[in-house]
C-alpha cells in the first residue's frame, strides 16, 4: 500500500470529524493532521492560548511517536492561530526554541477568524520524514 494510515490510541477517535491523525507515504514521509488541545473525545480542554499550544505539541508528540518517530523528524509545520497577534506569536516562538531550539523546521503560520471546534485557538500539522 503506498499510503498507511493510522490512529494512535492515546489520541482521539477522529474518524468521526472526518480525519485521521495519521498518514505514512511510501514508509518515508509521514503527514500528521492538525493537532490542538484535545482531550480524549476531541474536546478542548482550556481557553487559555499558551495551554493550548503546549497540549497541541504534546499531541503532535504522541502522533510522532505513534510511528517511530519524534521532533527531530519534522521538516515542516502548518501553525494555525485564531486573532494572530504579536503576544501569540511570541508564545509560539517561545514553545519552538524549546523542541528545536535554533534549528526549527520550516514553519507557515496562518492567522484565522476561526478553527474547526468552538473553543479552538491554535492547531499544528505537520510533515515528517523516515531514515
Amino acid at each position: 500500500m503506498a499510503v498507511e494510515i493510522s490512529n494512535p490510541a492515546a489520541l482521539h477517535d477522529p474518524t468521526g470529524f472526518g480525519y485521521s491523525h495519521v498518514a505514512t507515504a511510501r514508509g518515508e514521509l509521514v503527514f500528521i493532521a492538525g493537532q490542538y488541545d484535545s482531550d480524549a473525545e476531541g474536546h478542548t480542554t482550556s481557553a487559555d492560548f499558551a495551554t493550548q499550544v503546549d497540549n497541541a505539541f504534546a499531541n503532535l508528540g504522541i502522533a510522532l511517536r505513534s510511528v517511530g518517530l519524534d521532533f527531530t523528524d519534522v521538516a515542516q509545520l502548518r501553525t494555525h492561530i485564531v486573532d494572530h497577534d504579536l503576544e501569540k506569536l511570541a508564545v509560539l516562538g517561545k514553545k519552538i526554541a524549546v523542541i528545536w531550539g535554533d534549528e526549527p523546521p520550516a514553519q507557515t503560520l496562518t492567522g484565522v477568524a476561526a478553527l474547526a471546534l468552538p473553543r479552538m485557538l491554535f492547531e499544528v500539522d505537520a510533515v515528517a520524514v523516515r531514515g
